[in-house]
């Protein structure tokens, strides 16, 4: 049965909020950012490929990423890279990809799962994808992995599910948007709200039958495609037709609109790694709590912060405490990270003082 299963890896991202390190033309999905010896891909793709067939995980990325996928990941060929010649958001990438899919394969079922995220235990991330998968073998489903919230976050959205319901699959009430903190608070109060990972699965025919009931426009626009995908002529019906896509989120497009939708409560950690904080929060401290990827640390009354710096350069701290410390060869960033969320406009004055080569 594993020949029936594919995953679609999202790598399309710029990811500014982890600016100086990611930028435009390296984004940080294709950079060690845990210290681990692994980029967040690699780490990504190899986590899939213990349940998945290395041959059926399609990277889904922008154009201009397409020689560091082949770098980073040699056991993908080019068959499997799955270009964007725009930035469309999700569901437009989603659907194309999924059609190339149930073209090779009708029986597919599928994983949609970003490059990005830290997921410690992999096994139970495994169980629970295998066992998302046999549920969508067997029913016309959409179905989510949602994360066991542990505190009440105002950066996620949530997924509210059926109360009543006492399997392990849940069917799903409605996804919430992401909440004020108060909000959050009921939201956990209530116990069955969970944080929406992203991470979707599917049969190819499920997703496809989604896509044509809810967005019948967008859904035409690709299926003209359908005798070109896997071909020769791929390359040029994308080309022409992809940029003029609707721009519009696989939540928005197929996964708000569905009554055929469940989630299955994660059993293992997740943190999107969206920010430095996020990435502070699962890294190692030293004594002084200072979190640190590469450098060697001198620190004399510092606590709190977030160190990165070229392998082994040697980082003297005094007296600062809860800062974001980046150093790479152009750019120096030492910013509060109560402040984290103003990078990305940081990131923008930088480019507009400096040139756009800094972002």
């Amino acid at each position: 049965m594993k020949e029936n299963y594919y995953a679609i890896l999202m790598a399309g991202g710029v990811g500014s909020r982890f600016w100086p390190v990611s930028t435009s033309q390296f984004p940080k999905q294709f950079h060690d950012m845990l210290g681990t010896g692994e980029t967040l891909i690699q780490k990504t793709f190899h986590r899939l490929s213990k349940l998945i067939p290395a041959q059926n995980i399609y990277i889904l990325t922008n154009e201009r990423y397409n020689d560091l996928v082949l770098e980073q990941l040699p056991e993908v060929n080019q068959r499997q890279v799955v270009l964007e010649p725009a930035m469309r958001n999700t569901a437009p990438c989603i659907l194309y990809a999924s059609m190339k899919i149930q073209k090779e394969n009708p029986d597919a079922v599928m994983i949609v799962a970003p490059s990005d995220h830290w997921i410690e235990d992999e096994e139970a991330f495994v169980q629970n994808v295998d066992q998302a998968f046999q549920f969508c073998q067997e029913h016309d489903a959409l179905m989510t992995l949602g994360i066991q919230p542990t505190f009440p976050n105002t950066g996620y959205g949530y997924i509210e599910f059926d109360k009543s319901s006492s399997d392990t699959i849940k069917p799903v009430s409605q996804f919430r948007e992401k909440p004020d903190y108060e909000t959050a608070k009921q939201f956990l109060a209530q116990g069955n709200f969970l944080w929406n990972a992203g991470i979707f699965m599917w049969s190819a025919k499920s997703v496809l039958k989604a896509f044509q009931n809810n967005q019948p426009n967008l859904y035409d626009h690709f299926n003209k495609g359908m005798e070109a995908y896997n071909t020769d002529d791929e390359d040029k019906f994308i080309a022409d037709n992809y940029p003029l896509a609707e721009n519009i989120s696989v939540d928005y497009a197929i996964m708000e609109k569905s009554q055929n939708v469940y989630v299955i409560p994660a059993t293992f950690d997740w943190n999107d790694l969206g920010t430095w904080g996020s990435l502070y929060d699962k890294l190692d401290k030293d004594e002084d709590q200072n979190a640190v990827v590469n450098a060697k640390t001198l620190s004399v009354d510092a606590s709190g912060n977030m160190i990165r710096s070229p392998k082994n350069k040697i980082v003297v701290v005094d007296g600062l405490s809860d800062y974001i410390i980046v150093d790479k060869e152009e750019v120096l960033l030492i910013f509060p990270k109560e402040k984290e969320q103003d990078i990305k406009k940081v990131l923008h004055q930088v480019k507009q003082k400096f040139g756009e080569h800094y972002g």
